[in-house]
């Protein structure tokens, strides 16, 4: 949610302007309002209509999709080895798809 305290809004964006693309978030929340920032940018900027809001949502969704398939996947398939299979359903061989 991107409903920082006022004054913490000020430092992220002061902090955003200082270090530019090296800026790194303190916290889900301050990421969050950064993200809502840019998207509100180029609403302002291009206009509220369904195809902006749509490019919006699909920038962000392969975002999502690409963090986990290239952090999150791994990192579970990891854990899985550590750890053992959770699922006891899965087939074991492609031929008992």
């Amino acid at each position: 949610m991107p409903y920082i305290p006022q004054d913490r809004r000020a430092d992220v964006l002061a902090e955003m302007r200082e270090h530019g693309t090296h800026w790194t978030p303190k916290n889900a929340g301050d990421l969050n309002f950064a993200v809502t920032c840019f998207i509100d940018n180029f609403i302002f900027e291009n206009g509220c209509r369904y195809a902006n809001l749509n490019e919006m949502i699909g920038a962000l969704e392969c975002c999502k999709l690409e963090l986990y398939r290239r952090l999150a996947a791994p990192y579970e398939d990891q854990v899985l080895e550590a750890n053992g299979d959770a699922y006891v359903v899965v087939p074991q061989r492609e031929s008992e798809y």
